[in-house]
This record gives C-alpha cells, sequence and structure tokens, in this order.
C-alpha cells in the first residue's frame, strides 16, 4: 500500500469538498493541479503513467461542446432570452415558471455551467425592478438547469464522462432520462414556489420594456444548426469527440465570431480540473487501498449498482466533495458497471447536485454570479428548496429507474 499516493489523494478529496485552503486563495481547480505536482515530484506518478491515466476523448467532447456553447453565447442567445425572460407579463409563479422552463432547455443541449453563468446577472437584475424577490427565481435558474441537464449526455460535465467512460449510446440514455428529467421540473417550481410563497405572492412592478439585447441572428442559427449535425453525428458510428471536434472546427473558421474570443469563452478550469483529477484518482486507483476499498465495498453490498448503494452514495458525495469530483472518484473505482448503473449514477448523481449550495459546479456559479450583481444567496436559501427538491426529485427517478427496468432496487 502506497501510503504515500494515498494521503495525496485524501488531501485533494478534502480540498474538493472545503473548496479553499485556509489562508490561501486557491480553489478546487489549484488544489488538484498542487496535488499533481506533489505526486510528479515524489515520482509516485510519471510523466507518461500521467499521460496515460488522463481521458483525452472525454476533454475533446467537454472542449467541442463549450466552443458550440460559445457560439450561443457570442451571437448574444443567453442574453437576448435572459431578458425576454425577465420581462415577461405575468404574474410572479408564471414568470417563475417561464424561468425554470428555459433554463432547464437550454441546459439539456447546451453546458448548464455556461447557461447559469450566462442568465443569472440578467435574471437577477430583470426581476429586482420588477419589485420582486430575485432569490426564488435564481433558485428556479440552477434547480432546473441541473435538473434539466440530466437529460443528456452533453448536459454537464459528469454526463459527458459518464457517457465517454461508459460508451453509453446518446439516444438510448434520452429515452432513460428525459421523462425523469421533465417530472423535476415540475418538481423543482413545486418546491420553490411552496417554499417561498410569501416572496411570490407580492405584487410585482410593471417594468418599461428594454430595447431587445443586441445580437447575430444568423450566428444564432448557425449555432443551432451546428447542434442538430452534432446530435445526428452522434448516432453515426464516427466517435462522440471526433464528430464534436470536426463541429467545433467549423464554427471557428467564421468570418465574423474572432476564434480568440470564442476560444477564451472555454472553461479552462474546469477542464484543467479534470484533467488534474484524472491523475489523482488514477494513481489512488492503482494502490492496494484503493482494492481493498472496492473489495470491501462488494462484500457488504454497498457498491454502486442498485439503487439503496446509489442514492446514499450520489447524495453524500455529491454533497461534499461536488457531483463532478464524485462521479470521477466512482468511476476511477468501479471495475465493471453496467449501462444501466452508469445510467442511474449519471441522473442520481446531477438531481443530487441540487441539495446543498455546494453539490454542483452551476450552484456556485449561480451564487457568485448573483452577489456580483447585488444579489445575496446564502447557503441557508438555498438549502430551503434544495432540500426538499432533491429529495422529490431523486424519488421521482428512482421510482423510474426501477419501474423501467434500468437498475434494480
Amino acid at each position: 500500500m502506497d501510503s504515500f499516493v494515498v494521503a495525496v489523494f485524501f488531501l485533494t478529496y478534502l480540498g474538493m469538498a472545503v473548496g479553499s485552503v485556509p489562508g490561501l486563495k486557491l480553489d478546487r481547480t489549484g488544489i488538484a493541479l498542487l496535488a499533481v505536482v506533489v505526486l510528479l515530484v515524489s515520482g509516485k506518478v510519471g510523466v507518461k503513467a500521467m499521460g496515460t491515466s488522463i481521458d483525452v476523448p472525454t476533454l475533446l467532447l467537454l472542449f467541442a461542446l463549450m466552443i458550440v456553447s460559445a457560439q450561443f453565447q457570442l451571437a448574444g442567445v443567453y442574453g437576448a432570452v435572459a431578458t425576454r425572460v425577465a420581462e415577461s407579463p405575468g404574474s410572479a409563479r408564471r414568470l417563475l415558471a417561464l424561468v425554470i422552463a428555459v433554463s432547464g432547455g437550454l441546459s439539456a443541449v447546451l453546458a448548464n455551467d455556461v447557461v447559469c453563468f450566462a442568465m443569472t446577472p440578467i435574471i437577477a437584475e430583470g426581476i429586482r425592478r420588477r419589485g420582486l424577490d430575485p432569490r426564488p427565481y435564481l433558485l428556479g435558474l440552477v434547480g432546473a438547469a441541473n435538473a434539466g441537464s440530466a437529460a443528456t449526455l452533453i448536459g454537464n460535465p459528469q454526463n459527458i464522462l459518464i457517457g465517454q467512460v461508459g460508451g453509453l449510446d446518446f439516444w438510448n440514455f434520452l429515452a432513460a432520462c428525459a421523462a425523469p428529467a421533465a417530472l423535476s421540473l415540475v418538481a423543482v417550481h413545486y418546491c420553490v414556489a411552496w417554499v417561498w410563497r410569501r416572496e411570490l405572492d407580492a405584487s410585482p412592478v410593471p417594468v418599461p420594456a428594454h430595447p431587445p439585447a443586441e445580437g447575430h441572428r444568423w450566428q444564432a442559427v448557425k449555432g443551432g444548426i451546428a447542434l442538430a449535425i452534432l446530435a445526428l453525428l452522434f448516432a453515426a458510428p464516427l466517435p462522440r469527440e471526433v464528430g464534436a471536434m470536426v463541429i467545433a472546427a467549423l464554427l471557428l473558421a467564421s468570418r465574423r465570431m474572432s476564434s480568440r474570443e470564442m476560444i477564451g469563452l472555454v472553461d479552462w478550469h474546469l477542464l484543467l480540473l479534470f484533467a488534474c483529477l484524472f491523475v489523482v484518482t488514477g494513481a489512488f486507483a492503482d494502490t492496494d487501498m484503493a482494492r481493498h476499498w472496492v473489495n470491501w465495498l462488494a462484500e457488504h453490498g454497498w457498491f454502486p449498482d442498485t439503487l439503496k448503494a446509489m442514492v446514499p452514495v450520489a447524495l453524500a458525495a455529491s454533497n461534499s466533495i461536488g457531483n463532478v469530483p464524485a462521479v470521477m472518484l466512482i468511476l476511477a473505482v468501479w471495475p465493471t458497471p453496467d449501462p444501466g448503473a452508469l445510467t442511474g449514477l449519471a441522473l442520481l448523481s446531477t438531481l443530487a447536485g441540487n441539495f446543498l449550495l455546494v453539490g454542483s459546479m452551476a450552484n456556485i456559479i449561480v451564487a457568485e454570479r448573483a452577489a456580483s450583481a447585488g444579489c445575496r444567496l446564502s447557503f441557508g436559501d438555498f438549502a430551503r428548496a434544495g432540500i426538499p427538491m432533491t429529495l422529490l426529485t431523486m424519488g421521482l427517478a428512482v421510482a423510474w429507474l426501477r419501474l423501467g427496468g434500468w437498475m434494480t432496487w
């Protein structure tokens, strides 16, 4: 047993849980990178071994999808949609339903983190100008972004990783997860509307419409065509990451959109976090402790290949170290997961991210972007609606997975 590698591994994931190092301005990505440097300097991981640990196809697919999302962002799609939603006429509850529907729908086909990043400040400011409390709408935005992203293999980073590692079929996954994701959007609306009913019952102030946000109609159409072709390529025998890179390359070859701008919108911090965690978890997976851990879990019935094990594991891991690191850790020590169990892991780990503020990167993005817009979304604010919406949506998902025969209890 290599105690040094094990120690680095546990300290890294402790950092994922805490999110920072006391006294240092070191975030999760910095912590993971520091861990890789320590492993390299100590000689416990070589450069060649590090290269083999990193799942390059997953990183390529994630990068390509970020380029597609950048196309929509530079075309002004996110800003235009968020502005129209915030200024939509009707009651406060209708407005909440509209925020949830738009956020969930966009997050199913585009990265939920990007949707939250682009829409949060516009929604927060637009709701405040109507004389309403932005917090329930922001909770609806992020709750729906997480729930909606669970519908597809390209909706969020952990689904992308699971799809690549498990070789899951895009359309079979959609058939399995679209219905529980849609039901979860209804559950998100119900929970937020009930918990924040006092704030939603306040009378809104009419707001004069602003001129529509500037955008490029053709560039938006071009992005939509690219996304449609990408979905068709997922049904072709071409490797998923290769097809996505072809689409990304075509979008970069633009006369109007600067490739520097589009590449600058890529979330390099997330890509680096993925690469570093691949190295750290790969090094741990080769230790005796990892093998003993796997054997112990299998002997005691806690391997996440059944619903009774998957639910508590997904809920606890996602809300301690975050759902992306949690999925990477589970996959690193899971010998031969079947497609049904991987589908369950994707669906349940994503929905579990709504439980607490630290459950997913999208939650943190919304809280930070809302603060920059002058709206504080506290840990308690999030938990008030997040806990009931997570329990309800995970209950719906468990019933769906069991009745559909994807996973056993």
